[in-house]
């Protein structure tokens, strides 16, 4: 999977010097090396610009580099509301997105994420594409609310759903949340608003469309 997913990269990525320099800034700043791969981040900016998407949620910000991914997406034309649980994260990741063109175009909410969702939820406020890449133990509380915000059609794309691999293989190093990710899985899959497919790209991605 390690050799598949760094052919994928060295042959697929589109990483420009702007994207190496905030993926850099990660480890300069004490941050967790947890960023989607290259390639993924490149699905993310396909799958916006497909769909046509123009207001995004994203929960889980980090440094902004999967941010300027899904804003190269829909480049001038549409919106990116970031939920951070920390707020110095979210103050770098908005300079990164700054520097990267889109500064009018993202906001950012710290704190929680199921209290930015809830606030989100009381003010009807709606988005017609979503990714989760956040604390993997609330991936179901955060599927349930991008349900409850999206429009018909909108597709929710959920990063880090393979665990390095164990939740299929009893080999593969056990992660805290592999568990978490296989009743996640199961869920997803079985959702009756959802049509949804695993990609196993980077550490695996679903992809669920909204019926």
């Amino acid at each position: 999977m390690k050799q598949i997913n760094q052919y994928i990269d060295a042959t697929f990525s589109t990483e420009d010097a702007l994207l190496a320099d905030v993926a850099a800034a990660i480890e300069e700043n004490g941050m967790p090396a947890i960023s989607v791969s290259p390639s993924s981040g490149k699905l993310l900016t396909l799958l916006v610009s497909i769909t046509g998407a123009k207001r995004v949620l994203e929960i889980g910000a980090l440094d902004g580099y999967s941010g300027i991914y899904i804003a190269r997406g829909f480049k001038e034309s549409g919106t990116l509301t970031s939920l951070e649980l920390e707020e110095h994260y979210a103050e770098l990741a908005h300079k990164h997105l700054i520097k990267a063109g889109f500064e009018k175009q993202v906001t950012y909410h710290t704190g929680a994420a199921l209290q930015s969702l809830e606030k989100l939820a009381l003010n009807n406020e709606k988005f017609d594409f979503f990714f989760i890449d956040a604390d993997k133990e609330n991936y179901e509380h955060y599927l349930q609310y991008c349900i409850q915000l999206a429009e018909p059609g909108t597709l929710i794309v959920t990063d880090n759903v393979l665990a390095g691999g164990s939740v299929a293989s009893a080999e593969a190093k056990q992660k805290r949340y592999t568990e978490v990710m296989k009743r996640f899985n199961k869920k997803v899959a079985q959702h009756p608003r959802l049509e949804s497919v695993l990609v196993p790209l980077g550490d695996g991605m679903t992809l669920s469309r909204v019926k």
